[in-house]
């Protein structure tokens, strides 16, 4: 086991340090959010370039390795090396909940879902047509029609709550509605991925079984926020009362990784299981205690999670569909803005504050992943297609923070009516 154990030390000693080169560009000297050096970073050390090249003595330094669900796909980073990235973005979203205004959230909850259910729809129909006009489907009916529309309907709660944390604006009214509205989004792409399966595998679709999966997901969701806002404060008193160095944040993140693993157990995205608690204790005292100690261990994991998604992007596999993907990337940018910031004209935002929404949903992520990995590992959709899932992941992680930097810095009020 020797080494495998040193290959993954030399893997991520590397992530580390080219994480925190690419944030130090870019905040330095291209004054650009952090997040921006860490994908590109994630791209220059990855399989399909550096990290590819066999070092005398240690070969590849990240090689490809064989998916253990078959022979379909060779994935670009090791299940460990995963594993450190998903344990990343549960911190991340867990820090996100816990800095989250507890009484903004749920005074704009409403208003976010409108913005979250309008985005899923437009982009969903976009990506069909998309999928049609391209040839690469032939129904809307088609696998990969489905597949294509539920790639671009989902928004990446980790890359959105990490931009608008970078910038300072996770407080604002347009920062807490679009990280409410990107859970919401989370939750309808993973409810969309199990009616998709539940059309496209088997000899029948079922649409009972289809509602219980639905039913069943939305249930614990809501279930996991009530409880949590139930049994917060008595959480909070208990983490308190240990007199241990370090226990209050070691308590609190084991909270977070439960609440991440019953999500998934219950057919949702672990970030939702995070957040959810997180958000639940930011009334608390406890939230204040941790502010610092996990803004540390925030800084030392967050990182890697966007490092490995800059290595997940394959220039080969674009081939004869880059023009599919182009156009696939800039529908879900399309989609966002216009499915999410006119709901938003008609909640209270005026334009500036809904093209800050817009742009505020359009990256896309750890969910667009999912799907396409199902979609892949399953053989439902060709591997070019999960090419252009990550063509679109890049390249809306990439333009967003650019743009929302640039909104948010030209000041004003994003509402009609100003905060009082």
């Amino acid at each position: 086991m020797a080494q495998p154990l040193s290959l993954f030390l030399f893997q991520l000693a590397l992530v580390l340090f080219a994480a925190k080169v690419g944030a130090e560009i870019c905040q330095r000297y291209l004054k650009q959010p952090p997040v921006l050096g860490e994908l590109a970073m994630g791209m220059l050390i990855g399989p399909y370039a550096l990290g590819g090249i066999p070092i005398p003595g240690i070969g590849p330094l990240f090689p490809l390795v064989a998916s253990q669900s078959g022979p379909v796909v060779q994935n670009p980073v090791s299940n460990e090396l995963y594993i450190i990235a998903q344990v990343a973005v549960i911190v991340l979203l867990f820090s996100a909940g816990l800095g989250t205004d507890f009484r903004q959230f749920f005074r704009f909850a409403g208003p976010a879902s409108v913005v979250a259910i309008g985005g899923a729809i437009i982009s969903f129909g976009l990506g069909l047509a998309a999928a049609l006009l391209f040839g690469v489907a032939n129904s809307f009916a088609s696998t990969e029609a489905l597949f294509a529309g539920a790639i671009i309907s989902a928004t990446s709660t980790g890359i959105t709550a990490r931009i608008l944390k970078d910038i300072g604006k996770l407080g604002t009214p347009e920062g807490i509605t679009t990280l409410a509205a990107d859970v919401i989004d989370d939750v309808l792409g993973i409810l969309t991925l199990t009616v998709i399966l539940g059309l496209t595998i088997g000899s029948a679709f079922d649409p009972l079984a289809a509602l219980a999966s639905v039913g069943k997901a939305l249930g614990f969701w809501l279930a996991l926020i009530a409880i949590g806002l139930v049994t917060a404060k008595f959480i909070s008193r208990f983490i308190i009362s240990f007199q241990v160095v370090g226990a209050a944040v070691a308590l609190a993140l084991a909270l977070a990784f439960f609440s991440g693993g019953l999500a998934e157990k219950f057919g949702l995205a672990t970030v939702i299981g995070a957040y959810s608690i997180g958000l639940a204790l930011s009334n608390t005292k406890l939230a204040s205690i941790l502010a610092k100690p996990i803004e540390t261990v925030h800084h030392l994991f967050v990182p890697i999670f966007f490092v490995v998604m800059g290595m997940l992007f394959d220039f080969r596999a674009m081939g004869d569909v880059i023009i599919f993907g182009l156009v696939i990337s800039i529908l879900a940018i399309l989609g966002k803005l216009l499915g999410c910031g006119l709901p938003a004209l008609g909640i209270g935002f005026n334009v500036r504050g809904a093209m800050r929404i817009g742009f505020g949903m359009v990256p896309r992520g750890e969910i667009t992943l999912i799907i396409a990995g199902i979609g892949l590992t399953r053989g439902l959709i060709p591997r070019e297609i999960f090419g252009v899932a990550v063509m679109v992941i890049m390249v809306t992680t990439v333009l967003s923070p650019i743009v929302l930097s640039y909104l948010f810095k030209k000041g004003g009020e994003g509402r009609r009516k100003p905060e009082s």
